[in-house]
């Protein structure tokens, strides 16, 4: 396992995006090897989860910034395969977020939190078959989204139905409006 990680960080050392250019620059200006930058730059990350006051900052950075590149790539290239990928990641993402929300108030205050928050984020984006947004996709969401399939259908075309009577209702009442005589009602 650490020999593949070790392989997936030279590979990505290797590619030509932002990062490694960047690297580049850094290694060349400083006679210091990309990698190890690259190393050390992973290390004050890790340091800053631990022990810094903005570690929720970064910690979404990391869960963010990285996966909404490689999401525009993805989107940009021909290939399905990729978007299918970062589409997992996106769903596996926002079910977390949610339950983030109403058990952030008590995971906060574990120690390393945001250490371990920043290592499942990163499991779930790690470019092998066996990331976390795979496995907890093909595990968790879609066996429940399968099985409830129709009742969220249901409720979805519901909500749907109630939002466009309200946009309607709340519409004619603006025309009613002096102001809003002069806005067009469809």
């Amino acid at each position: 396992m650490l020999a593949q990680v070790e392989n997936g960080f030279d590979r990505f050392l290797s590619e030509k995006n932002v990062v490694t250019d960047l690297l580049g620059q850094i290694e060349r200006k400083s006679g210091v090897e990309k990698r190890y930058v690259a190393l050390g730059a992973v290390c004050i990350a890790a340091l800053y989860l631990l022990f810094g006051y903005g570690a929720a900052l970064l910690c979404n950075l990391i869960g963010f910034a990285y996966p909404a590149y490689v999401s525009i790539k993805a989107i940009e290239s021909s290939n399905k395969e990729d978007d299918t990928k970062w589409l997992t990641y996106w769903v596996v993402y926002g079910i977390f977020s949610v339950a983030e929300f109403f058990s952030d108030i008590f995971l906060f205050w574990f120690p390393f939190y945001y250490a371990g928050k920043c290592i499942f984020l990163l499991w779930c984006m790690a470019p092998v078959s066996w990331n976390g947004s795979q496995v907890l996709y093909t595990c968790v969401v879609r066996p429940f989204f399968l099985k409830h399939e129709a009742a969220m259908d249901r409720v979805i075309n519901d909500l749907s139905d109630k939002a466009r009577m309200a946009a309607e209702s709340l519409n004619k009442e603006a025309a009613k409006v002096p102001a809003f005589k002069h806005v067009k009602t469809q």
